[in-house]
């Protein structure tokens, strides 16, 4: 496929790689900001530009990686005719590409992304299109460069981010909780990382509800009280603590 790729941030750059090594063409690369498209162009062996009238309209397939609050006014600046375009977000409807081409729809990376990550990851997709045509060859374009790709809504696709927001941003903001702890009381983080890791391998087998364990669903009072007693310098985190640990022995741990 012949891809222009509308964006130089995380997404634009890690799904170009993918797609340069599928053996797809990019055959141009746009960003505001001229130098950071000129540089992700060049990994991609693609043109760069800077001006929306520059952008080509003989490519197959669109991408548009940019943020949400530009995606909702794209159409200002972005007309195509019958060809392909897509956009990468997980909480913005399919309907803002509507008034840009009548083939348009969704190619969602359901994966925490970071261009500077130089291993590529596997990257779940979640497709969705605006006709049957459209579905079918952004389905097997996405097959090209994942194993993962299912179809998802509008609503699917927000509760989906949703979930990522819990799992992946909440989970690390603890962790990033606990370092702190580590690094005040001169403990190393590291030596939490098997611990994390054994965790999240253990879901790979287990529902969550299966692997649950700590002082507060054994309801172990006297546990908690030390661990609280050892926050007292730290109301935030105290309260952190005490909301989570509430949390999870009212939580309704039978398999619903």
């Amino acid at each position: 496929m012949k891809i222009v790729m509308i964006g130089t941030g995380n997404v634009a750059a890690v799904l170009g790689r993918k797609l340069k090594i599928a053996g797809h063409q990019v055959l141009q690369v746009f960003g505001r900001n001229k130098e950071v498209a000129a540089s992700l162009a060049k990994e991609l062996d693609a043109n760069a530009c800077n001006e929306w009238n520059a952008i080509q309209q003989h490519a197959e397939i669109y991408i548009i990686a940019l943020s949400d609050k530009v995606l909702l006014e794209i159409d200002q600046y972005l007309q195509l005719k019958t060809q392909l375009v897509v956009h990468t977000a997980g909480s913005v409807s399919i309907e803002v590409l509507k008034n840009i081409s009548v083939n348009y729809g969704v190619f969602y990376p359901f994966q925490t992304i970071r261009k500077e990550v130089t291993l590529l990851a596997e990257i779940p997709l979640f497709i969705d299109a605006s006709n049957e045509a459209s579905r079918q060859k952004l389905m097997e374009f996405a097959k090209t460069i994942s194993p993962k790709v299912s179809e998802a809504d509008d609503q699917q696709r927000i509760q989906y981010h949703l979930c990522a927001i819990i799992v992946n941003n909440f989970s690390n903001y603890f962790y990033a909780v606990a370092e702190n702890y580590c690094n005040t009381h001169g403990m190393d983080f590291k030596n939490l990382l098997p611990l994390i890791e054994e965790t999240a391998a253990r879901l790979r087998q287990f529902s969550p509800r299966q692997v649950q364990t700590g002082p507060a669903i054994r309801n172990d009072a006297a546990t908690v009280e030390k661990h609280m007693a050892l926050l007292e310098g730290d109301q935030r985190l105290q309260n952190l603590y005490k909301l989570v640990t509430e949390n999870i022995h009212l939580f309704n741990w039978q398999q619903v």
